[in-house]
């Protein structure tokens, strides 16, 4: 460590401590827009505006996608440092900040809401860049600060496309985080891939069905129908329950899910359903994995279209690699971690956990929270519990898309406290209302994000003003890679540079009507058009 290294993270330190109001209050911001995938508009202006007023260039709508932004800070010849905010929420998760379940008022309650949540994320980051921003322009320190806004991350959406079209492509290290039980950083076992698809089935020539000469009777009514796409979507549905056996043997904790959307074809009566769709989002810990799991699907669609008078159709959301890990990256982020330390919580925010047990039939705890939030992990003992349950061959778990980033530069992942109500009992669980409520309290989320924030940037200063820190996690890259970008063990982006976003797709999100703001895609208000309980 030099003399300007320990400036650089002193300066970094007093700006986060000189701005953490408003940047707390920025978060708040966007916990509030609640704005889900592909629909962030709200959230993205803030960004935008607090990056520009910052002294960032921001590119707006990069990689063709209207709520995503590449801002880019620059001075002198150094290293580019990456990192991302995310800002998504998700649907059916609206929550107000109190200790009892209540949706946002005016909305229907399965609107969208942050859950783990994105708007920490984004923030905690936002602050990294900013505060290294501030000590870099002080101190003369050359270096070029890129800091990615990420659309869509509950659909892994946006990184992959950033990457296939060449945005990652210049930089030289990655600084990533998620809010997480616990507070330390990642080490070999990184997460794993997420492929997403939309599959169309159209009935365009459903009148070619039957031969009408067939039928000496007046009317297309009273020909046999052509089956078409609703009953297209049923068979594929169906199949691939039947199907999904013959994917793959069960190992690689790999998952399958699908998602229905609607056709609007609910006024069309008695008429050849011509149009239907069904999504399948299914991640692995290999790509083998997922080559196979798609091919099953494919296979499925083009036989269910052949007997039900339909053309299939597929529509990528998104592909992803699995996570390359960095040690050297591991063990800078830790030592700064270490230097930072655990977050502290208060008697407010403790206070608002006992409300919420209370509120739940539960003894309020004196600390309501689970012991991991409040104290450091150290990676070898996260890594050992994540290996617990995991085969030796096994490298990769769940999926998340900050693994795109790893294959273009050294990478590192660190996690930082987002807390948790300590059960009453073992195998209790909290409902989901609770979880949200808190995600969304500054003095429940303030102290995690706050740590992330400084450990990110003094990460990202060690890297800018410590040559030897930087050189090994790039040679550490090299070797793993075989070579670096385009060496022999590198995985390319998997979507191709001219990929078309997903943005046009039936999304949900909200919209202004004469009746106001809405949530388009409603599911009926309770009790007042659900129908009757079985």
């Amino acid at each position: 460590m030099t003399d300007t290294n320990t400036a650089l993270r002193a300066t970094a330190l007093d700006w986060i401590a000189a701005n953490e109001a408003r940047l707390s209050a920025f978060n708040k911001r966007i916990w509030d827009h609640a704005e889900p995938a592909w629909r962030e508009y709200k959230s993205v202006r803030d960004y935008v505006e607090i990056l520009t007023a910052e002294g960032f260039s921001v590119e707006e709508g990069s990689g063709e996608m209207p709520t995503a932004f590449c801002a880019t800070w620059k001075q002198g010849d150094g290293p580019v440092l990456a990192g991302f905010s995310e800002y998504d929420a998700v649907p059916g998760n609206s929550q107000q900040v109190v200790p009892y379940e209540a949706p946002r008022e005016g909305l229907h309650p399965y609107t969208a809401g942050h859950t783990d949540p994105h708007s920490v994320l984004g923030t905690a980051s936002l602050t990294a860049f900013l505060a290294a921003k501030a000590a870099m322009e002080k101190h003369g320190t050359a270096g070029t600060l890129k800091l990615f806004g990420e659309p869509a991350e509950k659909v892994c959406g946006s990184k992959p496309i950033h990457a296939a079209k060449g945005y990652f492509d210049d930089l030289d290290a990655c600084v990533v985080w998620h809010p997480w039980p616990h507070n330390t950083v990642t080490g070999e076992t990184h997460f794993g891939a997420y492929w997403s698809a939309i599959i169309t089935f159209e009935a365009d020539n459903p009148e070619a069905w039957i031969d009408p000469n067939l039928v000496p009777i007046e009317g297309a009514h009273a020909n046999a129908r052509c089956p078409g796409a609703t009953d297209a979507l049923c068979l594929m549905y169906t199949t691939t329950k039947y199907t999904k056996e013959a994917m793959f043997p069960h190992a690689g904790s790999w998952t399958l899910n699908e998602y229905i959307l609607g056709d609007a074809g609910a006024t069309s009566d008695n008429l050849t359903p011509r149009f239907s769709q069904i999504q399948y989002s299914w991640r692995a810990s290999s790509l083998g994995i997922q080559e196979q799991i798609w091919r099953v699907l494919a296979q499925n669609a083009k036989h269910v279209a052949g007997i039900t008078g339909c053309k299939a159709y597929v529509r990528w959301v998104t592909k992803t690699r699995v996570g390359l890990p960095n040690q050297a990256m591991t063990d800078l982020t830790w030592k700064n971690l270490q230097a930072v330390g655990a977050p502290v919580y208060s008697e407010e925010a403790r206070e608002f956990g006992r409300a919420i047990q209370k509120n739940l039939g539960v003894d309020a705890m004196e600390d309501p929270f689970i012991p991991e939030v409040s104290r450091l992990t150290d990676p070898v003992d996260f890594e050992a519990r994540l290996r617990a349950g995991l085969p030796s061959w096994q490298k990769h778990l769940s999926a998340d898309d900050y693994v795109e980033y790893s294959w273009h530069a050294p990478t590192v992942r660190l996690l930082a406290a987002r807390p948790r109500l300590r059960a009453p009992t073992k195998g209790y669980s909290y409902p989901n209302w609770a979880y949200n409520a808190l995600g969304g309290h500054p003095a429940v989320v303030d102290p995690g994000m706050f740590v992330a924030a400084k450990t990110m940037a003094l990460t990202l200063l060690d890297l800018a003003s410590l040559p030897e820190a930087l050189g090994a996690a790039q040679a550490e890259f090299k070797e793993r890679t075989g070579g670096g970008v385009g060496g022999s063990q590198w995985v390319g982006p998997l979507l191709p540079a001219d990929f078309v976003p997903p943005v046009d797709l039936r999304w949900p999100e909200y919209v202004t009507t004469a009746r106001g703001e809405e949530w388009t895609f409603p599911t009926p208000l309770h009790g007042t058009g659900a129908g009757e309980l079985i």
